[in-house]
């Protein structure tokens, strides 16, 4: 069957790198348009991707004024664009992959909602977590019973010290007015990945989380508002001098300094830091989002499950245990322990052997597994494919609303769908 032909709407990291994948499986799918505002951007992916010049566009609004150009559309832009690109382009029929969130409302997850609904075209939200091989190969020992009924998920996100001071705190989720609440913006993917794997609708959560550090009151003696005048600043583990100098110093490119300017040089990062967002102090920065949450949730059946989002940690990939009537599940993003209650002994799975064909690609491998899925779907129309659908994707934001509403409120929230 012919590659599924694509449009990439919003053409930064997330869109840039799904066009990636596309490239290197040419058998699968190609990339025949795009749509970015940002001149570098959108010219360095239609050159990479040898996109004809009438299918280049400086607005998604464009793409939606002309008869429909390809099979799907890959939508990755800003958050609060969501909502009315992927109204417009499930009206024309495109397969639509849309980057999480599904959208930053309630009433714009239901717009979509019903959108999708009304599509000749498929659905898909890029719950990464779902497609790697971690994840796949954990909810196959899950529903294989082995563990007996999942009872409890303890769920740990480490975001990491510099990844929440270049995301949340200096970069352009750091304001939930301006983006999103931290727990939508980053940790939905979490929600979502719980709710799949213990297979039951949420019925309740409750929440607390602060913003604790990341606060001027924090500020150490003589420290500067920009790291590169700073005296301190050596001193200092979210240092911007250290997160991104260092980085170009050895060598390495690509995010999180590509997020800082397109000029990945030493001389074009040090121009960046001097004038741009990402130089600022953590101190001096006008974020608003929590740098700590947790989350209890309440299952049909009297399941149950928490969630702690933190900052304070090394950079590193989620921790999971799952407690069943039969055994335990231990997880590290790439070894599973299985311990087994009758024999007492403790199995332990490698899944790092099932990414070989993905290396290089983020999320564990994550996001090649949903392309390869989306591309699949989109050739065969068989929607079974996709794992995060509009259904299953409104349920699972609809539990982070609830969270929110429940930190902010300080009560237990009871969900309605």
């Amino acid at each position: 069957m012919p590659p599924v032909t694509m449009i990439v709407i919003g053409a930064g990291g997330r869109g840039s790198g799904y066009a990636a994948y596309v490239a290197e499986h040419p058998e699968e799918g190609t990339v025949i348009g795009v749509a970015e505002p940002r001149d570098l951007y959108r010219n360095r992916l239609a050159e990479a991707h040898d996109i004809p010049p009438e299918n280049v566009f400086t607005d998604w609004t464009a793409v939606a004024e002309r008869p429909r150009l390809a099979d799907a559309v890959l939508v990755c832009t800003h958050d609060e664009l969501h909502a009315d690109i992927a109204c417009a382009m499930a009206e024309k029929g495109y397969h639509i992959l849309l980057e999480k969130p599904m959208g930053t409302s309630e009433q714009d997850l239901r717009r979509i909602h019903a959108a999708a609904a009304n599509s000749d075209g498929l659905f898909a939200v890029c719950h990464v977590l779902r497609y790697s091989p971690y994840t796949q190969k954990m909810k196959q020992i899950v529903d294989s019973g082995v563990i007996g009924d999942v009872v409890n998920i303890q769920h740990l996100e480490p975001c990491g010290y510099w990844h929440q001071a270049h995301s949340f705190v200096r970069g352009p989720y750091r304001r939930e007015d301006e983006s999103s609440p931290m727990l939508l913006a980053k940790s939905c993917h979490d929600l979502d990945w719980i709710r799949y794997m213990i297979g039951a609708r949420c019925l309740a959560v409750s929440s607390f989380g602060t913003l604790y550090h990341f606060r001027k009151e924090h500020r150490p003696e003589g420290a500067s508002d920009r790291c590169l005048d700073c005296a301190v600043e050596a001193e200092c583990p979210y240092s911007a001098k250290r997160i991104y100098l260092g980085r170009i110093g050895c060598g390495e490119t690509g995010w999180p300094v590509a997020m800082v300017t397109p000029e990945e040089t030493l001389e074009g990062v040090t121009e960046a830091l001097r004038t741009g967002p990402y130089g600022r102090c953590v101190y001096a920065c006008d974020n608003d989002v929590v740098d700590n949450q947790v989350v209890g949730m309440l299952f049909e059946g009297g399941k149950t499950a928490t969630f702690t989002m933190t900052a304070f940690s090394q950079v590193r990939d989620r921790r999971t245990r799952l407690f069943g009537t039969l055994g335990e599940l231990r997880g590290d993003g790439k070894t599973i322990e299985q311990f087994d209650f009758l024999t007492e002994k403790t199995e332990t799975i490698d899944t790092a052997h099932d990414v070989a064909d993905f290396t290089g690609y983020g999320h564990a491998t994550g996001d090649a597994g949903l392309m390869k899925a989306f591309c699949a779907a989109c050739a065969t129309g068989d929607a079974g494919k996709i794992l995060t659908g509009a259904d299953v994707t409104l349920e699972t934001h609809m539990m982070v609303f609830a969270a929110e509403k429940a930190r902010k409120e300080g009560t237990v929230v009871e969900l309605q769908l």
